[in-house]
């Protein structure tokens, strides 16, 4: 069984801003003195307070949900609304203050398509290393390295650093390794890219097959092209809280008109 449930989840982000170190307000603080009250700032109904030098916000708040196998679903929200969090949440990245999360399955996190990836190390050795980040053992990996090689189409590039590589060869090979997978639950923060013009349909076509071999996916976009294609579901976050959820053109009709 594949499943993702969370109930009513919290988390709040300390960050540590210029402000606190600042020669201005440090003599403020001197003025106001040790006792006095921290000041606090409500910004888009997410409460700010600061104390000790930090800033602490509500960056999820009580958000409860059940996603099943064959969920694909699209996270919506402003700048700051929490998708990106409630991913790195999902993926076990970050962990909650309060709440539970079940997690039934494996999760493959796709936020970067180079990430530890060795500049150094050719482009064979990198996907031995990228697949082994993605957690694949080494057999998989073998079984798969023909596949990523013809993919790609870099050909004798493959012998050489990746420091070598131009950003659309770089793309290439990260999204060739990427969508080798065969993933129980997949997160992504916006959908992947594919390179260049040329590559774009072969990527469209790579991209569909292996979103369709996840359980559950779960995406965060500002596309409502991309969330209407790739989605059955939306999920709609404001200010940390779930502010919708459900078939993606009735969540999506509430969050245009709350945008608008």
């Amino acid at each position: 069984m594949i499943r993702i449930r969370a109930t009513d989840l919290y988390l709040e982000m300390p960050i540590y801003g210029g402000r606190s170190r600042s020669l201005k307000h440090a003599l403020f603080k001197r003025a106001i003195g040790a006792t006095a009250r921290p000041p606090t700032a409500r910004v888009g109904g997410i409460i700010e307070a600061e104390s000790a030098g930090k800033v602490v916000v509500k960056a999820l708040s009580g958000v409860s949900f059940t996603l099943n196998d064959g969920d694909r679903v699209g996270l919506v929200g402003h700048n700051g609304a929490g998708k990106t969090t409630l991913l790195r949440v999902i993926a076990g990245i970050l962990e909650p203050i309060a709440g539970e999360l079940e997690v039934l399955g494996s999760v493959t996190p796709m936020f970067n398509l180079t990430d530890g990836m060795d500049t150094e190390a050719t482009g064979y050795e990198n996907i031995w290393i990228r697949g082994q980040i993605l957690g694949c053992n080494r057999a998989f990996i073998d079984r798969c390295v023909d596949d990523i090689v013809e993919f790609c189409e870099l050909g004798d590039f493959l012998h050489m650093p990746i420091r070598t590589y131009s950003s659309g060869m770089l793309v290439r090979l990260g999204f060739a390794v990427a969508t080798a997978l065969r993933p129980q639950i997949l997160v992504m923060d916006e959908m992947i890219g594919a390179g260049d013009a040329a590559f774009y349909e072969r990527a469209r076509i790579r991209l569909t097959q292996f979103i369709e071999t996840a359980g559950i996916m779960v995406v965060a976009s500002h596309s409502p092209a991309i969330i209407s294609t790739w989605c059955n579901k939306a999920m709609w976050l404001s200010h940390g809280q779930l502010a919708g959820f459900g078939p993606v053109d009735e969540v999506m009709a509430s969050y245009a008109r709350a945008s608008s």
